[in-house]
């Protein structure tokens, strides 16, 4: 049985930060760094133009020197209201109401909370209390696609329902001073904040990704891949951490997207917008172009890595212009493991 994937909401954070901006906080932090001059180029060429943060570059909870509790919990609080305002969009583009909603997927890696994005959510909006639930909290980048594959999952098993899937990040968190490696410097670059939502069901809402069956979904973990890149919080807040690895993820982990692709057709690539490197490597394995992956650089230029969130925008940007009908598209995207999840389906115009 078919299952569509409507159009996404994404909602960015209200402060729009330029990578001369991140350029001029880091020099001003480490004018004594003796690798400066070769971070600040790499920052300037890292194919990110600009990205919105939920506060001001200035606020404690990024730049400045707030703890641990600080942090994660404006952080957690800014996701929150991103994710409702999502959300509630979302529902009024396709035209349903909170009791329209069978089902519910959160994914949010950056603000710490028991109960999670979930169960806030189903008292914000008003949705049935025995909606059924499902919370990723450390799916990280790749949350909107694996949020997607769980919801698809509900949606076959309970045909006529209409799942609502929300993803949001403050990436922005761990934009810390204390982390002075050249990896820590280009994540204050790369990341953004923001949310995004979707509607998953049997039953279309308009054009979109159709989902064919249980076949067209895909999770692996790259073996021995745990020094790749990951998560640690320890007293000054929330911290992402990798090795030289991590740049080859995605090449080492496409051969076996292709191999579980088995020949269907890819001409609409929906990448996760984690990096150039990750987003060319990813279309080069598929034979595509850099003119095809278009939207996820797009997305990677105008508003940085936006974590879960990101490939619903990439989705979403797709809609702009729209494949032909019965396009073949793939939605592919890494997290810390190094994982791999994806979707493989048709466009349905």
């Amino acid at each position: 049985m078919p299952v569509h994937v409507a159009r996404p909401v994404t909602v960015l954070a209200p402060h729009k930060i330029t990578t001369s901006e991140i350029a001029d906080d880091i020099a001003a932090h480490h004018p004594d760094h003796p690798r400066l001059g070769a971070i600040l180029r790499v920052i300037n060429n890292c194919g990110v133009q600009s990205r919105y943060f939920t506060q001001p570059l200035t606020a404690d909870t990024i730049t400045g020197t707030a703890d641990v509790h600080a942090r994660t919990q404006q952080a957690f609080n800014d996701a929150l209201n991103l994710a409702e305002e999502a959300a509630r969009t979302a529902l009024t583009q396709h035209g349903l109401t909170p009791a329209d909603i069978t089902g519910i997927v959160t994914t949010h890696a950056t603000g710490w909370s028991v109960p999670n994005l979930d169960v806030h959510l189903v008292g914000r909006l008003g949705l049935n209390p025995a909606v059924h639930r499902t919370a990723l909290t450390s799916a990280a980048c790749a949350g909107g696609a694996h949020a997607l594959i769980r919801a698809t999952e509900q949606a076959l098993l309970r045909p006529g329902g209409r799942i609502l899937v929300v993803a949001a990040e403050v990436l922005s968190t761990s934009y810390q001073h204390g982390d002075t490696g050249i990896e820590h410097m280009i994540y204050k670059a790369l990341f953004g904040d923001s949310a995004a939502a979707t509607i998953v069901s049997t039953h279309p809402t308009g054009p979109g990704l159709t989902i064919h069956g249980p076949g067209d979904l895909y999770e692996y973990v790259l073996p021995d891949s745990l020094d790749y890149y990951w998560g640690r919080i320890d007293p000054d807040g929330l911290h992402f951490d990798s090795t030289k690895k991590s740049s080859g993820g995605a090449r080492a982990a496409m051969p076996a997207v292709v191999d579980w692709l088995g020949g269907r057709p890819v001409t609409v690539p929906v990448i996760h917008p984690g990096s150039r490197p990750i987003i060319l490597d990813t279309a080069t394995a598929l034979g595509l172009t850099e003119d095809d992956a278009r939207h996820s650089l797009d997305t990677l230029a105008e508003e940085g890595n936006l974590g879960g969130p990101a490939v619903l925008r990439v989705l979403e940007r797709t809609h702009d212009q729209a494949p032909a009908d019965g396009a073949g598209v793939l939605m592919v995207a890494y997290g810390p493991g190094f994982t791999t999840s994806a979707l493989h389906g048709t466009w349905a115009s």
